[in-house]
């Protein structure tokens, strides 16, 4: 029979509320600069709408920038200072040292009159008026796009209808066939109601897209991450890191109306993308016309875009220099765990600076 260890329970909690009361303390003197996020200098270089184009000001001398200029797309439903989150685990940092002249889109926040903006929008409009602009400014005749989750689908589509101008694609966590039943919210999204969800609010609120993330893991999301960070707030590198992420993850955009609609119908609920069905702007997304070298960037444990959803660009690309990584992270872990700035970035970095 089983005995319950009534004194190692009880020291447990003593330690374990002596380390809360600690975390108070760390708490209240917590400020605002200590939890900074995006800190690496940029420059507003073009603006459309809510959309601004950053370029990062360079680490290395001018003349010893990489021949290839790259454009970073991130998803619409989060902030793309993941990135660039705390200085020990930057990717763009990474790049940066690397000497790639590295550009960012950050999508803004988008209001009341965004609601009508489509894929289109965001793919022939400001993601080609970006391209456009890095062309002309830097006189090069081509781009490396790298594309991460939601942004990943939305560079693929563009290098697919736009493939002379992108000299390589990095895929990143980047969600290609929908059909997959790897992840709750693969099998969500072809069940609900979109259509009902935008007529009802317009933009979808971001508070309710974050609650729909968080019920995709409910026990570790609502109970051992707080579990575990009552445990670790009495270390003030383990606060501060923990505030960066907290304050990056409830610091969401709105969703536009009209693009999520097309995105869940078409992609989550019709798989379009891989039948070649996808129309953007009148033209047929054909992802044989995608040529480039391609790089395709995993989380083996992402709850959000299994590998099993983007491994499939592997057979449906005509490229010939295709590479492969899988990363024993989940999908935040990608940008910001020990792994990123040290193994991860390091890989595209270096396969980047091959190619350009």
């Amino acid at each position: 029979m089983l005995k319950f260890d009534y004194k190692g329970s009880a020291e447990y909690v003593a330690d374990y509320m002596q380390g809360v009361v600690k975390g108070m303390e760390n708490m209240i003197n917590m400020t605002a600069d200590r939890i900074r996020t995006g800190e690496l200098e940029k420059d507003p270089v073009l603006t459309i709408g809510k959309m601004t184009l950053y370029r990062y000001r360079p680490l290395v001398d001018e003349s010893e920038l990489l021949d290839t200029p790259m454009l970073i797309t991130y998803a619409l439903v989060n902030k793309q200072y993941m990135m660039d989150l705390q200085p020990d685990r930057s990717v763009i940092k990474s790049f940066l040292e690397k000497g790639i002249d590295t550009y960012i889109i950050d999508w803004g926040y988008p209001a009341k009159e965004d609601m009508y903006l489509t894929l289109e929008d965001h793919i022939e409009w400001y993601m080609n008026d970006c391209v456009d602009y890095i062309l002309k400014t830097s006189g090069k005749p081509q781009i490396t796009l790298l594309g991460v989750c939601q942004g990943g689908t939305f560079s693929t589509i563009y290098t697919a209808l736009h493939p002379e101008k992108i000299k390589n694609f990095v895929s990143m966590v980047t969600p290609i066939d929908f059909s997959v039943d790897d992840g709750l919210l693969f099998k969500w999204s072809r069940h609900f109601s979109v259509d009902k969800m935008v007529d009802a609010y317009g933009n979808v609120p971001a508070d309710l897209m974050n609650a729909t993330f968080v019920l995709l893991k409910p026990f570790e999301l609502l109970i051992d991450k707080y579990v575990g960070f009552g445990a670790g707030m009495s270390d003030p590198a383990y606060l501060e890191n923990f505030m960066r992420t907290e304050n990056w993850i409830f610091d969401s955009p709105d969703q536009e109306g009209a693009t999520l609609r097309q995105f869940v119908n078409d992609l989550y609920v019709d798989n379009k993308l891989v039948k070649g069905e996808l129309v953007i702007g009148g033209k047929e997304v054909k992802m044989e016309n995608i040529k480039c070298p391609l790089l395709v960037v995993c989380a083996k444990y992402d709850h959000l875009v299994p590998p099993s959803s983007t491994e499939p660009i592997l057979d449906l690309v005509g490229s010939e220099d295709k590479d492969f990584h899988m990363f024993d992270v989940g999908h935040v872990g990608i940008y910001i765990s020990p792994q990123s700035k040290n193994t991860i970035a390091p890989v595209i970095g270096d396969w980047i600076a091959e190619r350009s």
